[in-house]
C-alpha cells in the first residue's frame, strides 16, 4: 500500500465514484494518519441521507525508502 499524501486528497472528492471506491481511499487516509475522528453531522430517516464529516492528522514523515 501507498503512503497517502496530502495532494491526495481531492481525489476523495472525484465524482462519480463506488462506494467500494471511496471506502477504500478512505481507508488509506485513517491507515496514514496519527489521529482520526468522525462526526455525524446529518441523518434524515426518510430518506437514508447522511453527511459524516471526518477530521484527522496525516503522518507525513517520509520513511527511509521513500526518499
Amino acid at each position: 500500500m501507498s503512503r497517502f499524501r496530502l495532494q491526495d486528497l481531492p481525489m476523495l472528492e472525484s465524482s462519480p465514484t463506488s462506494p467500494a471506491t471511496l471506502r477504500s481511499k478512505i481507508g488509506e487516509l485513517l491507515v496514514h494518519s496519527v489521529s482520526a475522528a468522525a462526526r455525524v453531522e446529518m441523518v434524515d430517516p426518510e430518506t437514508g441521507e447522511y453527511r459524516v464529516r471526518l477530521q484527522g492528522l496525516l503522518d507525513q514523515e517520509d520513511l527511509p525508502f521513500e526518499r
